[in-house]
């Protein structure tokens, strides 16, 4: 049961990196257009506590619109609000069934509801899980952050519920047809699950190689060493490195913030407790939002 009790947590936590899509504005009228512009800008620059707001006043005027069901589920999504995430969208995947955003995020809905369940209704709340990411699949095979769902999915689900490494593997060859640079992240976070550390930083080394003074490889370098505990000074170097180049602007790409927090993650590991408490509150301060800074600022 170790395995179910990840399942909910990894899936939330990526669940934001992943697809933002534009939306349809929720009303023809002026006003509610420049809120929803608003409320949208605020989403994609993270601000999810002031996003929130927004979309709140505007689901008070329109309840059942399939935009602010999805965006506020997303958003209870972040904030562990379990109920109104499953609210917000189980309704909109009823008004918009073919919409694979929506399937996507109803399986990390349910991925939440998994985490917090009972041991007898964990296995229930899974195979929904897992059915909703394939929908997604279904409707939308060419969207790789929906082959990302599957593949956090079939890492972290115990076999009964339809995780396994096997299945994981095709989700990381999916993704890497799509992308070869996603790709190599890809099988780097396979091989990080199956604790297959060497094979891991294999990925990242040839990553790391074609793109030398890139934010990107440099922060999936630093992912490695904090999760795999292997290579801390390398790691520690390379997000340091980072910090030192501008962030790549873009959904699903790595945040000043995510490179304190995995700095922080190295520096614990490495038994500098002060010092990374100091990195989590840098991740904090560059983003309020961020979550995991704020649950390792709470532990």
């Amino acid at each position: 049961m170790k395995r179910f009790a990840r399942l909910g947590r990894l899936l939330v936590l990526a669940a934001l990196l992943r697809e933002g899509g534009a939306a349809a504005t929720p009303s023809n009228s002026p006003a509610a257009a420049d809120d929803f512009a608003q409320a949208l800008a605020l989403y994609q620059a993270r601000h999810y506590s002031e996003a929130r707001c927004v979309f709140e006043r505007l689901a008070a005027m329109r309840p059942g619109d399939v935009e602010l069901d999805f965006y506020l589920g997303r958003l209870a999504l972040w904030f562990d609000d379990e109920a109104g995430a499953l609210a917000h969208l189980e309704r909109a995947a009823r008004v918009a069934p073919r919409e694979a955003r929506v399937q996507n995020a109803l399986g990390d809905a349910y991925g939440l509801a998994a985490q917090n369940a009972s041991v007898v209704a964990k296995l229930s709340w899974a195979w929904k899980c897992r059915a909703a990411y394939d929908r997604a699949v279904e409707l939308d095979p060419n969207n790789a952050a929906y082959h990302w769902s599957r593949l956090g999915f079939f890492c972290v689900a115990p076999r009964v519920a339809g995780g396994g490494d096997e299945k994981a593997a095709a989700e990381a060859e999916a993704i890497r047809r799509l992308d070869a640079v996603a790709g190599r992240i890809a099988f780097a976070t396979l091989y990080l699950a199956e604790k297959k550390f060497d094979l891991a930083f294999a990925q990242v080394d040839a990553l790391a190689r074609e793109r030398p003074d890139d934010f990107f490889a440099l922060y999936h370098v630093g992912r490695c060493a904090a999760l795999s505990g292997q290579q801390l000074e390398r790691g520690r170097a390379a997000l340091e490195h980072c910090l030192a180049l501008p962030a790549p602007p873009g959904e699903g790409m790595p945040t000043r913030a995510a490179v304190h927090y995995r700095l922080a993650n190295i520096l614990e590991k490495a038994g500098e407790a002060a010092a990374a408490q100091a990195e989590y509150a840098a991740a904090r301060a560059e983003d309020p939002d961020f979550r995991p800074a704020k649950i390792a600022l709470k532990g």
